[in-house]
């Protein structure tokens, strides 16, 4: 099985990190696998040039399969470039609204419906995006990203906390702003943690930006107390499944997959976007001092090598229909 994958962005840092560590399990299950990055998705120029690379490099690797992380442009391009089979995973803003120039956002919207119009599967990462395609829900499937269970799993809260270099015993808050704290609200869950703080006057508010190390963010979802997700749009949030395998308890407005990956999961809360019950969440959450039963539910479930599994066996049988038209 060749598998010729395709990312956004230059395949360092955080960037489609989640990505790449699938493609790396894909890979790893015994599928033959090349990794092609769009550089560009604004650029005219910018683009030509990967289209003219990607046409390049689908002519000698010959793929069984093009499987394309991400709508938008990205997908476009690879569907409006070559006949072979594509498959499309969805993961978030590239079907869901978001901030910003909002003509730009439904452009990127157009181009990923159009894109599964083309595309010989999809798949999409929750299923609240599944409900926001026009084109092939009958060739749809839900998987969610997987998680690294080998690298996100439960170590000492104080041994994470020494290798960050805390030297307070205070409660933590964690936030995963990334690199979009717009849309993953920050100012909600900044008005949560002065809410909880009211009855946890030492409580710290710790944000995780884009620019975090992805080999530290373990350290980080160990040392912390409680993730509070306030995000107004979401896909299968990441950081939600390492804070699960962490043991991290989690407090969530119902957004993307995270009604469903918490359902097991205890402590954690499910809340309605208001700060006042957000804040009471996570101190309820908080004052309990113990971790969450979340890494049992994410070995069982989430792990990256379950998770690949299921989308390998996809990309085959979407290969074997391509090759039985």
């Amino acid at each position: 099985m060749k598998v010729l994958t395709v990312i956004p962005g230059n395949g360092q840092g955080m960037s489609m990190v989640f990505s790449r560590r699938q493609v790396d399990k894909i890979e790893e299950l015994g599928a033959t696998v090349r990794r092609f990055f769009v550089a560009s998705r604004t650029s005219l120029f910018g683009l030509l040039r990967d289209s003219f690379r990607l046409r390049a490099e689908i002519s000698t690797f010959k793929p069984d399969i093009i499987h394309v992380h991400y709508g938008t442009m990205t997908a476009w391009l690879v569907t409006h470039s070559t006949n072979y089979p594509v498959v499309i995973t969805f993961h978030g803003s590239d079907l869901n609204p978001g901030p910003g120039n909002q003509l730009r956002v439904f452009i990127g919207h157009v181009l990923s419906q159009l894109a599964a119009r083309r595309a010989k599967g999809i798949i999409c990462v929750s299923q609240e995006l599944f409900g926001r395609l026009r084109f092939g829900q009958n060739r749809a499937v839900v998987v969610p990203m997987g998680v690294d269970v080998d690298c996100f799993q439960p170590v000492s809260p104080c041994e994470a906390r020494k290798a960050l270099g805390w030297t307070h015993q205070d409660p933590v808050l964690l936030f995963n702003a990334g690199l979009h704290c717009t849309v993953k609200r920050l100012d909600l869950a900044e008005a949560a943690y002065w809410q909880a703080k009211r009855r946890i006057p030492n409580l710290r508010f710790e944000v995780l930006c884009g620019n975090v190390k992805p080999e530290e963010v373990p350290l980080y979802t160990n040392a912390a107390d409680a993730l509070i997700v306030t995000s107004d749009y979401e896909g299968s949030p990441t950081i939600v499944k390492e804070a699960m395998a962490c043991g991290l308890p989690v407090v969530s407005v119902a957004v993307g997959d995270v009604v469903e990956r918490l359902l097991e999961v205890d402590p954690s809360r499910i809340v309605a976007r208001d700060p006042h019950a957000l804040g009471q969440a996570v101190a309820d959450v908080i004052s309990l001092g113990r971790r969450s039963n979340g890494p049992v539910i994410a070995k069982r479930d989430l792990a990256e090598s379950i998770i690949s599994k299921r989308v390998l066996k996809f990309l085959e049988a979407c290969a074997r229909c391509a090759g039985e038209d």
